[in-house]
């Protein structure tokens, strides 16, 4: 792609989190076009530091970007029982936003195509010929930029109308134990052991950094977020009454939410403004994974500019969708037993193709394997129910990004 008149970037990205980073690092990687990323000024406004996590076989061009990684995953039954289970090709993979950051910021400064701009963004609308972003720098200075595309990851206002809207919320602490309390090669995907709530689910996440060194997690999928005491009571009785950690002190902590809802994320608001990250729809709405998808539909997106297409698929497939969608409305309305229907997948799917179901890469066929090894009675009825369900607007959480 030949470079935008005026000397302006083909491509603007607006926002410097996982969506927005991912997709200039693949733009600039091939060559599909110049780009320039609008990150929030240092401040209050910007985020504090995050996880990420995703599953892949090969850590490919992300090395210097991840953190840890584990060969074998556990969950643990709301009554003790325990299953590990060995995924491979895939390891579960750990990204911290800082580290991420340098890695793009580093990519960016090597590419003549490549810049950065620390600006608050004002507004982002269609010009002829493309999209104009006004936006304000530090020192108060105006700025306007154009350019034949931009990609706005900035969370959504309001979320669009849904059938079923849940939250997964969630408060980490980064501890360190007085002895080896770890396996380094164990992450704790889902740890039931903790007291459910009235409605939803909730589970401990551990992903251990060294034999005395971990981040630990409370999530619950529910309705509304809870207080940071709350919070920190729920991780309390988690790592002294359940992990039994002994000695240990908090290093730092995490917290977040992010939208579980079955809406449509529009993925283009102009002729030439597009949507991306949670804002288009990347996460999964079952699960609240988005990093792998971010990192699939940026490809996706460097490729189609790379060779002139005008249309990228949407970061989820319509079945995989649906089948989210069936399950929010399950676990919502009670029919199913999230935590026996989690371990349950866990325990009845051979782990690496449970893991390519997660990510919405398995076929019809392996699906309607697995689809019968879950409640198949209440699972049919809200199939056949939620087609039929009006959508309702919901406001919109204020979002974290989720480690998951």
């Amino acid at each position: 792609m030949s470079p935008a008149p005026g000397g302006a970037s083909d491509v603007v990205v607006v926002g410097g989190g996982a969506a927005g980073l991912s997709l200039a690092y693949r733009l600039v990687e091939t060559g599909a076009a110049t780009v320039t990323v609008v990150e929030q000024p240092d401040g209050p406004g910007r985020p504090a530091e995050r996880t990420w996590c995703y599953w892949d076989e090969d850590v490919g061009d992300l090395a210097e970007a991840v953190e840890a990684s584990w060969p074998l995953l556990r969950v643990h039954g709301p009554h003790g029982d325990a299953l590990t289970v060995d995924p491979a090709p895939s390891r579960y993979r750990m990204v911290r936003s800082t580290a991420f950051e340098r890695l793009v910021h580093a990519r960016l400064a090597r590419s003549p195509g490549g810049s950065l701009l620390r600006a608050t963004v004002d507004t982002v609308r269609d010009v002829p010929g493309g999209a104009e972003v006004r936006c304000t720098a530090p020192g108060g200075r105006t700025l306007t930029l154009r350019a034949r595309r931009v990609f706005d990851s900035r969370p959504l206002p309001a979320l669009p109308p849904a059938r079923t809207r849940l939250l997964q919320h969630f408060r980490g602490w980064f501890v360190r134990t007085d002895t080896g309390r770890f396996d380094p090669a164990i992450a704790d995907l889902m740890d039931f052991r903790v007291p459910q709530p009235r409605h939803g689910l909730a589970f401990g996440y551990v992903l251990p950094l060294a034999p005395d060194r971990a981040l630990v997690e409370y999530t619950e999928f529910s309705r509304a977020p809870l207080t940071t005491a709350a919070y920190e009571a729920a991780l309390g009785h988690y790592t002294r009454e359940v992990l039994g950690l002994g000695a240990f002190r908090v290093e730092s902590a995490e917290q977040g939410v992010i939208p579980m809802t079955d809406a449509r994320f529009p993925r283009r608001t102009g002729n030439a403004v597009f949507r991306i990250g949670t804002a288009g729809g990347a996460t999964r709405p079952a699960t609240g994974y988005t990093f792998a998808a971010v990192q699939r539909h940026s490809r996706a997106v460097a490729a189609a500019l790379r060779d002139g297409h005008g249309t990228v698929r949407p970061p989820h497939g319509r079945r995989a969708l649906f089948m989210d969608a069936v399950l929010l409305r399950a676990l919502d309305t009670g029919r199913i037993d999230g935590p026996a229907f989690f371990t349950g997948l866990f325990r009845r799917t051979p782990p690496h193709r449970l893991l390519r179901f997660l990510d919405g890469a398995t076929s019809l066929r392996e699906e309607w394997g697995i689809g019968l090894r879950t409640p198949v009675i209440p699972m049919l009825r809200t199939a056949v129910e939620v087609p039929f369900l009006p959508r309702r607007t919901h406001p919109a959480p204020r979002t974290g990004e989720s480690p998951r």
